[in-house]
């Protein structure tokens, strides 16, 4: 259903991607941020299912070309742990929020796993954004404070998850709460990384599907 773009960052570099379009020509634009694995078919699915949702759904492509296959964690954790996120986040991510706002759009951007934390760096770093929604990803500290977030944010997370454990999760959602900042924030009894439907050991239909609901309403709403 899409295309393979290139793009602008604000330095002047090229930055590619997976570019799926709305039917409508004056669509709202999503950023959509891969997990470690890179920009898998999965999240190129999702720019797709956006694009039929009524917007315009751009994954740049944080790896450079660099895809993990899904039982190579070793790999994975390499190349996220390569990954400059300030770069990816301040030059990339925001060349991809720039294209998609050339128009006059309102754009929003989302992540999954590591994507859900280079989305909470970017509602702290990126102007062009209007709302984000996370998926089970967020920085350390020092990245991003709560107190920073400009933008609303809908988070989604999940109960049995080692990573974004459910004692880091209350320690986030406090400090948005502290900082007196916009979050709507859903659990679920549910994996990391129970969006992804190819990888069956751990996607969980009924919370994908919900939270996905909950997703694009978010998004209907502030991005119109």
């Amino acid at each position: 259903m899409g295309t393979t773009i290139t793009f602008k960052r604000p330095d002047g570099k090229d930055a590619g991607g997976y570019l799926a379009n709305a039917a409508r020509g004056d669509a709202p634009g999503v950023i959509v941020i891969q997990e470690w694995w890179g920009l898998q078919d999965q999240i190129k699915g999702m720019c797709d299912r956006f694009a039929r949702a009524g917007f315009d759904a751009l994954a740049p492509d944080l790896y450079k070309g660099t895809v993990m296959p899904y039982h190579d964690t070793d790999a994975a954790g390499r190349e996220m742990n390569s990954l400059d996120f300030m770069d990816a986040t301040t030059q990339t991510v925001r060349g991809a929020a720039q294209y998609l706002a050339r128009n006059g759009a309102k754009v929003g951007l989302t992540g999954f796993c590591l994507g859900g934390a280079v989305t909470i760096i970017g509602a702290t770093k990126i102007p062009e954004l209007t709302a984000g929604v996370v998926f089970y990803g967020i920085p350390p500290e020092q990245a991003a404070k709560p107190a920073d977030v400009k933008i609303p944010l809908q988070a989604h997370f999940a109960n049995k998850d080692d990573w974004c454990t459910p004692q880091v999760v209350d320690a986030f959602e406090k400090g948005m709460k502290a900082a007196g900042k916009s979050l709507e924030l859903f659990r679920y009894d549910a994996e990391h990384a129970f969006v992804n439907e190819q990888r069956m050991s751990v996607h969980d239909r009924q919370a994908a599907e919900l939270a996905w609901g909950r997703a694009t309403e978010f998004f209907k709403k502030h991005l119109g």
